[in-house]
């Protein structure tokens, strides 16, 4: 449903008080509007196809995006590639391809066990027959009809990708890669860090055309004792701990991190946090708006930069504010969430769709 006109008001107002407090010290790496937010096309532009795709990244390139991100996970013979997560049957048309049929196992990651297909079990050659599908049928059915028509892409190919859109756009497409499962990878022999800084030396990527990041502190410092002058970006969950502190017997937890002393720690190490969005603006249990917390000026206290995900359309995805019509994958108010949030004076927003970022951040 629609926000009642004063209770939306309400909400603006304190965002434009917080964000004249506290606006950003520094203009952010790849951004193409110096002094407005940064566009970042989750997995390209996931609510229009595919995510992780060449075709998401270009789509969300054309529509608007300043970064584009891709998550990386080893093949068997060490190649960084590009998925949402190292198992990939929803990612992938891999479970119709009988060759594979015996790599279906179950593993434990991160302390959780998931059964599937995992590309540390499968050569770059073998993960280049498969071909990428819509891993939320059920929510985004319009994007099924791309499934089948792409193939798993190396890291190194959406750098390739990005240098070639920055041309044709006529301004530089960062690329902002995230290490997924690091400790995970480091206990099988498959270390991500060395890997990804040999990229970034490799392709001389410099901190307008590369941000990494990573929801696991000992990842990103591993990158940072690499010297390679890209910015660092601390992802932060809503629930627990980062798990290779939490794994190593260090009790410290997202919200402490959070916390003053806790931005002031990230910031010897990184140059910007990435919250859930409701760690700014929490929900409550009726699914409404609270009032905006301290997050932002605090981490623009510390010298950090503040970029939250996950920006979506759909009303399932949004506070019952700004929902709009019954449908759980009707499209909501999603103009008026960006808006709150650009008030607060964010730095970046992470979102499944850059074009509508994008207009938003315009004001039309």
């Amino acid at each position: 449903m629609t926000p009642h006109p004063r209770r939306r008001s309400i909400l603006l107002a304190a965002a434009a008080g917080t964000a004249a407090a506290a606006a950003p010290t520094a203009a952010a790496a790849g951004q193409s509007h110096p002094h407005a937010p940064v566009v970042v096309g989750h997995r390209g532009a996931a609510g229009w196809r595919p995510e992780h795709t060449a075709a998401a990244y270009t789509y969300g390139v054309q529509t608007g995006a300043d970064w584009i991100e891709p998550d990386l996970v080893p093949t068997k013979d060490h190649v960084l590639v590009v998925r949402h997560e190292n198992e990939i049957s929803q990612t992938t048309d891999v479970a119709a391809h009988p060759e594979f049929t015996g790599r279906r196992t179950t593993k434990t990651v991160d302390g959780r066990s998931v059964t599937g297909w995992f590309t540390e079990d499968f050569t770059l050659a073998e993960l280049k027959t498969l071909r990428a599908v819509e891993r939320l049928p059920l929510v985004r059915n319009r994007n099924t009809v791309f499934d089948g028509r792409h193939e798993v892409l190396t890291f190194q190919e959406v750098v390739d990708l990005a240098r070639r859109l920055s041309k044709e756009h006529g301004r530089t497409i960062a690329v902002f890669p995230e290490t997924k499962h690091p400790t995970y990878f480091r206990s099988i022999g498959l270390e991500l860090e060395p890997k990804l800084a040999a990229l970034i030396r490799g392709n001389r990527l410099g901190p307008r055309e590369c941000v990494v990041q990573s929801f696991e502190p000992t990842s990103l410092q591993g990158i940072a004792i690499q010297k390679l002058g890209v910015p660092l970006w601390q992802a932060l969950g809503t629930t627990g701990g980062p798990y290779d502190l939490a794994s190593s017997g260090d009790p410290t937890t997202y919200k402490d991190m959070m916390t003053p002393t806790g931005l002031a720690e990230i910031a010897t190490y990184a140059d910007w946090i990435g919250p859930d969005k409701t760690s700014i603006v929490p929900v409550g249990t009726d699914g409404r708006l609270g009032s905006p917390t301290s997050l932002v000026p605090d981490a623009h206290r510390a010298g950090l930069r503040i970029g939250p995900y996950t920006f979506r359309a759909e009303n399932q995805f949004l506070p019952a504010d700004f929902r709009r019509g019954t449908g759980a994958n009707d499209f909501g108010d999603a103009f008026a969430e960006y808006a709150l949030y650009y008030g607060l004076g964010v730095d970046a927003v992470v979102t499944d769709f850059p074009d509508l970022a994008a207009i938003a951040r315009r004001g039309s």
